[in-house]
């Protein structure tokens, strides 16, 4: 009975010595997701790129998953700040880097990094806002023929595209170029910037005014059968023909007026009308030889017809 007894005890004490070993085993330690309260970030990945090319300055937005607020873009080497436009929507703007291929993708503050993609970046364009002046006169030569273009993103080299055609231009500033008006027939005419790489601004237009206009009519040197008259102004061409409108009465029941027209052709002499000429000197001045059958002032009318059809406005004379 009493080694029952001992055996028993032992028993009980084993079991004792279990219990208290089991109650001092540690719990397993909690996870991360337990410990943080927050559930596992999304895989980073960019679902669609848009636009997938653009210019310096322009702005592109990213939609995917996984972006925090640390997440930065990078196009190639080069770390750009990104806006979070929301949980699946994030925006950068292009930087002035030089035009080509980028690999583009981004990178997460826990160093996770997205696929790469393919992104152009496009030459700058020129921009053309102003052209100073905006109209010339046709008759002009030499520097009053230079019209500057003001705008943006002019290089070094680039081209004046008149009317489409390329023409030189003088390179002022990323701002500014200037050029020599072509001698080209009056009228609207297309002006644009063309950058080296190819790229064009936007047409401009400018104003060539080839209208004559008569600014004067003096009397000059006087001969024995002659005299010249100076008539001054712009937009005189060789081959311009001068229009002379002399009034003279009529002797009928009643007091009438005619008009007696002279059409002289610049370089030759009055067409169908012998003497009187008109000279021409250059584009600002036409001399009229005229010879008076009275040496008493009377008053007429001239104006000058370009080959063109262009016509000035007629100016009153009183001269002999």
């Amino acid at each position: 009975m009493g080694k029952h007894l001992s055996t028993l005890l032992f028993l009980v004490t084993l079991l004792i010595a279990c219990m208290a070993g089991a109650a001092e085993v540690e719990p397993p330690a909690p996870t991360q997701e337990s410990q943080s309260g927050q559930e596992p970030l999304s895989p980073l990945s960019v679902l669609s790129i848009t636009p997938v090319e653009g210019e310096p300055g322009s702005t592109v937005i990213i939609s995917g998953t996984g972006f925090t607020e640390n997440t930065a873009v990078f196009l190639a080497t080069q770390e750009l700040s990104a806006t979070i436009i929301g949980d699946r929507q994030l925006s950068f703007e292009i930087p002035d880097s030089p035009a080509g291929l980028y690999a583009l993708f981004l990178k997460r503050d826990d160093g996770t990094v997205s696929r790469s993609f393919s992104f152009t970046l496009l030459p700058k364009k020129p921009i053309a806002i102003d052209l100073s002046p905006d109209t010339i006169y046709s008759c002009t030569s030499g520097r009053d023929r230079e019209v500057v273009v003001s705008g943006h993103n002019f290089r070094e080299g680039s081209q004046i595209l008149f009317n489409g055609a390329g023409i030189r231009g003088r390179f002022l500033s990323s701002e500014s170029i200037s050029f020599i008006v072509p001698q080209v027939a009056g009228g609207l005419h297309q002006v644009q910037v063309r950058n080296p790489d190819g790229s064009s601004s936007g047409v401009l237009g400018l104003m060539i005014d080839a209208k004559p206009e008569i600014s004067s009519v003096t009397s000059g040197e006087e001969y024995v059968n002659y005299y010249n008259l100076n008539i001054d102004g712009r937009n005189f061409q060789q081959g311009s023909t001068l229009v002379v409108m002399e009034e003279r009465s009529l002797e009928l029941v009643a007091p009438q007026l005619a008009v007696d027209v002279k059409r002289l052709q610049s370089g030759g002499g009055a067409i169908g009308v012998e003497r009187d000429r008109v000279v021409y000197i250059n584009c600002n001045r036409f001399i009229y030889q005229r010879y008076p059958y009275s040496s008493v002032p009377k008053n007429f009318k001239v104006q000058v017809l370009n080959p063109d059809g262009s016509e000035s406005a007629v100016v009153s004379v009183s001269a002999p």
